[in-house]
Parts: C-alpha cells; sequence; structure tokens
C-alpha cells in the first residue's frame, strides 16, 4: 500500500473537520476569498483578485485563472488550502412557475428543467435546478421560484478546488446571497419587517432585476435585459428609469431600494432619477461606495475594504445565519439546505468507488482490524519463541539497568562540578537586583538640594562608584553620610573631593564654588566624568576619617546617565 494512497484515504476521511472558506465570483470585482467573525459581527479575512466573467455565457471566462487566484489568495491569508469551500456565482437564471398541487417533487423537477432548458444558456450545457415553494397558492396550483446553473461550469469549478485541495461544499447564487447580505448588516432592516412590501431594484451589467418582497419573503421576480455598456454619459439613467417606471406599476410597494452592482451606474443617481410612491432608497455596491458594510479586523489591507461586496458577505454567512430563502444547487433536489452527507470516491488501484465519511470511517476500522489479525494469531502460536527470548530480555534488561545507573552517577558528576547550577544561578540574580535596589534607594534617599550626580555604577557584587557635584563641602559630607546609614555593609569610602576651579582669585570672589567629588569601594578608580576632572585640581580637601587613592572604574563600565541628576 503506497504512501500516497494512505495520505489520500486520511485526508477523505478528515473532510468533515476542514475548516470553511468561502469565496464569490463577482463580476466589476473580481474572485472574492472572505471569512467572518461572527462572534463580533466583522470581517476577520479577505482576499480578492482579478477575474474575467461572461456576461454573455453566464460562465468564468478562464477556468486557470480562477484556479491560480484561489492558490495565490490561501497563500496570502495563510489558509491550508484542504478546506471545505461554499462558493457564490452570479445568477444565472432565475424564475418562478406555478404548478398543480397534485404535482409530486420528482414531477415537478421534470418540469422545472424543461422550463430551464429554453433558455439559451442552457442549449449547450445540461443544468442543475433549484426550486422552492413560494407558500402562494390559487385555487389548484401553487407558486414556485426556481433557479438554474450549467453543471458542466459546476463540475470544472470543484475539480480546480480539488486540484490546490479544496472540496466545494456548497453553491449558490448572487440572489439569494445579496438578499442575506442585506439582512445582516441590517441595510434592510426597515424593509425586512414582517408585512412591509418591498422592491429591490438590481442594476448589472446585463440590465436590471426586481424582486418583490414582503418582509424576507420572495413574492415575485422580474429581469429586463439592457445593454448597460452601449450607452455613454446619463443616457443610461434615462433608459432604466424610464423601463424601471413602467415595471414599478405592477408591483406596488412601501419601500424601494436601488441596489448598483455595476461601475457604470451610480444607484444614487439613480434613486433620485425615479418617481415612485414609498420610500427610496440606494445601496452602491461598486467603485461608488463610499463606506464599508461591515466592519473589518486589522488583517484585511485597507485598498481592499470598500471592494468587499454584498455578494461575499452573504456567502460568508450562509451557515451561520438563518435566512428564509435558500437556493444550494448542491443539495437535496427538493431545495433542502445540505445532504446528510457528502459522497467521496476511494481510490483504490486505477478505479475508485463512492462511499460516504462515515462508511469510509468504518471501512478504516475493518482495515486496521485485517492488519491487527495476523499478529494476534503468532502470538498465539509461538508462545515457546516467547519464553526463549525472555532470558535474553532479562540479561539485555540488566545491562540497560546498568549502563543507566553509570548515566545517572556521570550526569550527578557533572553537576557537582559546578558548570551549572539553576538554583545557585537564581539566588545569585536576586541577590544582585536586590543589592542594585538597596543602591538606587538610597541615593534617592540622600542627595541634598545642591547636590547633583554625574555617574553612578553598581554591581551585583555590592561594589559602587559616585561622581557628583556640590556647591558646598557639607553638601557632600551629608550625602555621604547618609549613604553610609542606609548602605550598612558597604565599605564606601569618599575618594576625592576637591574644587573645580583652580584659580586662587576666582575662589577669593564672591562666585559660587563648586566642589566635585569621588564615593566608591571598587577595586579600580572610576573614569573622569569631564575633561577638567581627569586633569584634577590643585586645591583639594580631603576628610580625616576617609583616606584614599581617587578612583576610575574600568574600560569596559560604562555611564548610566551623561545627564546630572538633582
Amino acid at each position: 500500500m503506497s504512501s500516497n494512497f494512505i495520505n489520500d484515504f486520511i485526508d477523505k476521511l478528515t473532510a468533515g473537520n476542514r475548516p470553511d472558506v468561502y469565496l464569490s465570483v463577482t463580476p466589476g470585482v473580481g474572485l472574492e476569498m472572505i471569512q467572518i467573525d461572527d462572534a463580533n459581527h466583522t470581517i476577520k479575512n479577505y482576499a480578492v483578485r482579478p477575474l474575467a466573467y461572461n456576461e454573455s455565457l453566464r460562465e468564468i471566462s478562464n477556468m486557470d485563472e480562477f484556479k491560480k487566484g484561489i492558490s495565490e489568495m490561501f497563500e496570502e491569508l495563510k489558509i491550508n488550502p484542504k478546506c471545505n469551500v461554499t462558493l457564490n456565482i452570479p445568477t444565472v437564471l432565475f424564475g418562478s412557475i406555478e404548478m398543480s398541487l397534485m404535482l409530486g417533487d420528482e414531477a415537478i423537477t421534470g418540469a422545472v428543467t424543461s422550463e430551464v432548458e429554453q433558455s439559451y444558456v442552457f442549449k449547450r450545457h445540461d443544468p442543475i435546478v433549484q426550486w422552492w415553494d413560494s407558500n402562494s397558492t390559487s385555487g389548484e396550483t401553487r407558486k414556485l421560484f426556481y433557479s438554474a446553473v450549467q453543471q458542466l461550469v459546476v463540475e470544472g469549478i470543484s475539480a480546480a478546488l480539488a486540484e490546490v485541495g479544496a472540496n466545494l461544499v456548497g453553491l449558490e447564487m448572487s440572489a439569494i446571497s445579496t438578499l442575506r447580505a442585506l439582512d445582516y448588516t441590517g441595510l434592510a432592516s426597515e424593509e425586512m419587517r414582517d408585512g412591509v412590501t418591498w422592491n429591490l431594484l438590481t442594476v448589472n451589467s446585463n440590465g436590471y432585476t426586481l424582486i418583490s418582497m414582503v418582509g424576507k419573503n420572495v413574492v415575485d421576480y422580474y429581469e429586463e435585459p439592457i445593454a448597460i455598456k452601449s450607452y455613454e454619459g446619463d443616457e443610461i439613467y434615462n433608459v432604466i428609469s424610464s423601463s424601471a417606471q413602467i415595471t414599478l406599476m405592477s408591483y406596488p410597494a412601501n419601500y424601494l431600494l436601488v441596489l448598483s452592482d455595476t461601475n457604470s451606474v451610480s444607484a444614487e443617481v439613480l434613486a433620485k432619477s425615479l418617481n415612485v410612491d414609498g420610500t427610496i432608497e440606494y445601496i452602491e455596491n461598486n467603485k461608488f461606495k463610499r463606506k464599508e458594510f461591515l466592519p473589518v479586523s486589522l488583517d484585511v489591507l485597507p485598498d481592499n475594504i470598500l471592494k468587499i461586496s454584498l455578494q461575499a458577505i452573504g456567502i460568508a454567512v450562509t451557515k451561520s445565519f438563518d435566512y428564509p430563502v435558500k437556493c444550494n444547487f448542491l443539495s437535496a433536489t427538493s431545495g433542502e439546505i445540505a445532504k446528510a452527507e457528502e459522497i467521496i470516491t476511494l481510490p483504490i488501484g486505477e478505479n475508485g468507488f463512492q462511499t460516504t465519511p462515515t462508511m469510509a470511517m468504518v471501512l478504516s476500522v475493518i482495515i486496521s482490524v485485517l492488519f491487527l489479525v495476523p499478529f494476534g494469531i503468532a502470538f498465539l502460536l509461538l508462545p515457546k519463541l516467547q519464553a526463549s527470548k525472555q532470558a535474553e530480555l532479562d540479561e539485555l534488561n540488566a545491562s540497560i539497568q546498568q549502563i543507566e545507573k553509570e548515566i545517572k552517577e556521570l550526569k550527578e558528576a557533572q553537576q557537582m562540578s559546578g558548570k551549572f547550577s539553576v538554583k545557585n544561578e537564581i539566588n545569585k540574580t536576586l541577590q544582585d537586583n536586590r543589592v542594585k535596589l538597596m543602591a538606587y534607594s538610597a541615593i534617592g534617599e540622600s542627595v541634598p538640594s545642591q547636590l547633583w550626580l554625574s555617574y553612578f555604577m553598581t554591581e551585583g557584587s555590592g561594589k559602587i562608584s559616585i561622581k557628583g557635584g556640590a556647591s558646598t563641602v557639607e553638601d557632600v559630607y551629608t550625602f555621604y553620610k547618609n549613604l553610609k546609614e542606609y548602605l550598612v555593609s558597604s565599605d564606601l569610602k569618599l575618594q576625592k573631593l576637591e574644587m573645580v576651579s583652580d584659580d586662587v582669585d576666582e575662589f577669593m570672589s564672591n562666585l559660587p564654588v563648586t566642589y566635585d567629588f569621588e564615593i566608591s569601594n571598587m577595586s579600580a578608580p572610576p573614569p573622569a566624568a569631564t575633561e577638567d576632572n581627569s586633569k584634577g585640581g590643585k586645591n583639594t580637601a580631603k576628610s580625616g576619617k576617609t583616606t584614599g587613592k581617587a578612583v576610575n572604574l574600568p574600560p569596559e563600565k560604562k555611564l548610566l546617565s551623561d545627564t546630572p541628576i538633582n
């Protein structure tokens, strides 16, 4: 059994535990990858790549570009490609149909499929259809909404994701993703109240669509094709407004929400050109957008914030946010949310067979048992071999114990050699910090108002070197005496006390006199703080009780501060 087979087998078994990642193919924006933090109601991850979309054929223009974009975004967001992907695509076909109440689900699916195949989009490709009940009945009939997507397109998307390691688990259309996003973001909170009638007028590059709503439920759908890009300037607003005015007369409502998904039309300008009853609001889902729909995390690039589309948000909350209208093309035919378990294919040699993750887990247990059975048989049939080897095992264990004893003794000898002791190092560090803290506290309590320090050095061993200046000799001795009282165990000595100026005339005048001093118990003298001090003075006053030479610090010691401390 090859390692590749085992790895593939494990990947299939763990498919249910993969993280969820959401993608949206959004014309005018590109390919979006998004993850939402539902606890904080923010967008935590987002990336976007250019992706051409064929508006006429209603499909991705280049599947290799689609696959490349996915790989780059996984790498950018540092997401493991082995994940479950739910994808939003532009609405390919959306409509309504009335069916007899007597028809079952299978008959309805067949009738909807026949209706869908009348569209030019599905003249070349087989459709995957979804339908759901509008909860509206009239006599012997009921109204159903349906949508469809090309089966070949779905297979191409699934294969592209599989090549990068991802697993396609959901596929939805932008009309439903947009409604879910409007509800989640609160942009249509007034319109989506129970019993409120409103219309959603959405402009895209193919024309405009009108979804008639009552609260959160779809009541009717209308689509008007217009070659948006064939018009220039404000001419397009006149064309859409003239057509929409007539259409809206058939759908009276309390609110009209104008949404633009194309950069060619501003929803604000279009909304102002419409003259209808009720409240008119607008949302820019294009380059005219001025504010993000949801707060974003700091991980989202600033240039991408205004690119985040409603469709991307709507698909990102498809599992965490409950919205009454659902349309997953990978679910069961009758419009259920999702299949109970995903069907997976296990590779066996050159062929494969389909199963569910649960069954795959059962098979793995069976295979494990089959591998263990031969070992059990061998253990039962070879008891004599076990007995004969026991003596060898005992001898080997004795040798191991002897070696372990020698290793232990060697480790103890190394520890006793004093190379390194964690306990000693901790005690030494604590003692050093304690000595330094006592020195800092003593200085803080002892400095007179007319005395300043220009140099201070302390070592963990208790060695201290201090240099500074004072206006009077009394201040120096007061400072020295206070230090001795605080640092009782220290053998500090006043090493030097001298007048800064060596000019006798200056000394005899009434000008202020400054004295330099050094206090230290270090073995080597500290360096002079200034150039004048290094030269020394002619007049020196020394204490009768403290003797010693002026000291300088070793060259490797550094000044703690170059600024006098008042």
